[in-house]
């Protein structure tokens, strides 16, 4: 028989010393080297810096030394920079409401200095002097050294040998210390950073920008950004990616955005099997937040091929009480008082600046035209108008000759619409000239700029003036009844037509089927009632979303109750979805329910079924389309949105230079 447990010897209550208090923290701020070099920087760009010197031996284990040219420290303060919860960022609890520096505990030294030997060597701004002092002695002497701070942290983890244990290579130590400065880098253009290890210098990025940012002109900001980023991520990044520039209508007291979102978003095709080139900040501070993770994940769903990643950086802008930092040690994680509104936020940021098509972009940056820069604002971002490109029809492209029509995708698309205009109560379009008319107007207006094709249908149609341009070129042949082949200014661009036409309906099925009436309700799924009830074992989270969420589920077409308090019940499902597995999809939007907004979850299954409809709609292979056809589907991808990839992630188009043609056949060597 087990003894009772009041057999056990008992403990009394006492306080910790502070030493033992000071390890305890250090075990939560301090998990390897690269956690000392991120406190110690944010300290230096706290204190003003405009350079940053970092020093480090054995990756930092044996010696890490941070150096600055900050305000520096008073010699009557320094003693008490080691002592714990001590710091010059906040002094009430209305400034922790409110902080807006990178440090604010007053943690991180205490906690370093009871696990290693450290020195602070330092110079306030004005005074002649400065001084060092021991951080296990507590002894102050004068030294001589410039305006800043330099602070020593050498033989991390002596006094805790268990802790070094735990600590990888030196190489390993030494990549994470060189990646927690790389994300200072990349949100401090005006600062520079320099890293140095066994004396040698291994990476370097220069100030590349004279003012503060705070100070500087907007323009000046964005150039200084880009040209970090270039440093940082390689002249690539800033080549396959976009400018992201958003902003909420609302306003702050200072007449500034409440909410602003900014930075660069990679193209699809820049996409890495990877997630190791994403950075988001907020307020100037690197965080790892779901909100915002997700926001710019769902931004890319229509783009992305299977399970690559996007690269992006994005810097987040608001109300410091708006957003609590306080809530990790290490200060990576973020809390937002308003979170849905930030995750929309980001997403609209991202998905719009996404949604340009960037073939006239392509062709602006290598072209060097005269109205290049009416087309191109900026190396690398997409157009938002297309004013001088000709218009697109409002419907797909069909043969209107008898001998080549394509019946059974024409009927089938026609279907398709009736039923997902059935689905969201919206009349159903006019479908039996829709097609047909449609085309005419492609034809009409091709015409217009091809000039007269009918002595030689195969001459390539021009644009009427040198005003306009065509990014994809002409068209000029297909391809095994595949590819579309075309000709522009750069060289051959390739076309995947069924791809390509897919994305194109797609986006005009978004377009002409809406959620919302015009009262600004949004309109049910059409759903179908299940003659036997599909019940499966819930967890509690899943029967308290499914009570809280009884309106939006009914808006996606399900119904979903408690059979028992520890059961479901699906008792109906969309109807274009009657044949699935219904378990399983409740359980899936139960989840995302639980996870994100309605709005999401509503989007997405919207998003699902018209891209389903789009990919039975589409020209299929083996269609022989003519010169007219061919051209008119190049137009129109120049004017849809998001028409560089169809709407499973792949590309729709590639460019192929008269520089890598003339490499394949060894002209000019």
């Amino acid at each position: 028989m087990n003894a009772p447990h009041s057999s056990l010897p008992r403990r009394p209550i006492r306080e910790l010393p502070d030493e033992l208090i000071s390890q305890i923290a250090a075990g939560e701020v301090v998990e390897r080297p690269a956690s000392v070099v991120r406190e110690l920087v944010d300290n230096a760009l706290d204190a003003g810096a405009t350079q940053v010197t970092l020093r480090l031996l054995a990756g930092g284990v044996r010696l890490i030394s941070v150096e600055d040219d900050g305000q520096g420290i008073l010699r009557d303060e320094l003693p008490i920079a080691f002592k714990r919860h001590a710091t010059s960022k906040i002094g009430n609890l209305r400034d922790l409401e409110s902080v807006a520096t990178m440090g604010f505990r007053g943690e991180a030294l205490a906690a370093i200095n009871s696990i290693a030997d450290c020195a602070i060597l330092s110079r306030a701004s004005g005074l002649n002097d400065a001084f060092l002092l021991d951080g296990r002695t507590g002894e102050l002497r004068p030294v001589a050294r410039g305006q800043g701070t330099t602070v020593e942290v050498k033989e991390l983890f002596y006094s805790t040998p268990a802790r070094r244990k735990f600590l990888k290579t030196d190489a390993t130590e030494l990549a994470h210390c060189i990646e927690s400065v790389r994300r200072h880098a990349l949100a401090r253009p005006d600062v520079g950073f320099a890293i140095w290890h066994e004396g040698k210098l291994v990476e370097q990025w220069r100030r590349c920008l004279d003012t503060p940012m705070a100070d500087a002109a907007p323009d000046a900001v964005i150039a200084a950004l880009d040209q970090r980023l270039s440093d940082v991520l390689g002249p690539e990044f800033l080549a396959q990616s976009v400018r992201v520039d958003w902003h909420s209508k609302q306003t702050n007291e200072f007449n500034q955005p409440a909410l602003r979102v900014w930075g660069r978003a990679g193209v699809p095709d820049a996409a890495r099997s990877r997630a190791d080139q994403q950075f988001c900040y907020v307020n100037g501070r690197f965080v790892r937040d779901k909100v915002l993770t997700h926001a710019a994940r769902s931004a890319y769903e229509d783009v992305l091929h299977r399970n690559r990643q996007p690269v992006y950086t994005l810097y987040v802008a608001m109300d410091p009480t708006r957003v609590d930092v306080n809530v990790h040690p290490t200060k990576i994680e973020v809390r937002f008082r308003d979170s849905r509104e930030v995750h929309q936020a980001v997403r609209h940021a991202v998905e719009d600046t996404l949604a340009a098509p960037r073939a006239a972009a392509a062709a602006g940056a290598a072209d060097g035209q005269a109205n290049a820069p009416s087309l191109l604002a900026q190396p690398g971002n997409y157009v938002s108008g297309l004013g001088v490109l000709p218009k697109a029809p409002a419907a797909p492209m069909y043969s209107a000759q008898p001998a080549i029509k394509f019946e059974a995708n024409a009927g089938l698309i026609g279907h398709r619409v009736s039923d997902i205009s059935a689905l969201w109560q919206s009349p159903p379009n006019n479908q039996d000239g829709w097609a047909a008319e449609g085309f005419a107007q492609v034809k009409e207006e091709t015409a217009k700029r091809a000039g007269d094709t009918e002595q030689n249908p195969l001459q390539p149609s021009r644009p009427a003036n040198k005003e306009e341009v065509w990014p994809l070129g002409r068209a000029i042949a297909q391809l095994q009844g595949v590819y579309i082949l075309a000709e522009n200014n750069q060289g051959l661009v390739i076309v995947d037509m069924h791809a390509a036409h897919e994305r194109i309906v797609y986006e005009r099925l978004k377009t002409q089927i809406s959620l919302t009436a015009p009262d600004g309700s949004v309109h049910p799924l059409a759903s179908q009632p299940l003659l036997i009830p599909a019940t499966f074992a819930a967890t509690p989270d899943e029967v308290a979303t499914a009570e809280a969420h009884v309106a939006t589920l009914h808006t996606l077409g399900l119904e979903i109750s408690p059979f028992s308090p520890k059961t479901l019940a699906v008792r109906a499902v969309p109807t274009t979805l009657a044949q699935g597995d219904a378990v399983e999809l409740a359980r899936s939007v139960l989840a995302e329910l639980a996870q994100h907004d309605a709005s999401t979850v509503i989007q997405r299954a919207q998003n699902e079924i018209l891209g389903t409809m789009a990919c039975h709609g589409a020209v299929r292979a083996n269609r022989k389309l003519t010169v007219e056809e061919m051209n008119a589907l190049l137009r129109d991808m120049e004017a849809t949105e998001r028409s560089d990839q169809c709407n499973h992630g792949r590309p729709t188009w590639r460019q192929l230079t008269l520089k890598e043609l003339d490499g394949l056949f060894l002209r000019g060597r």
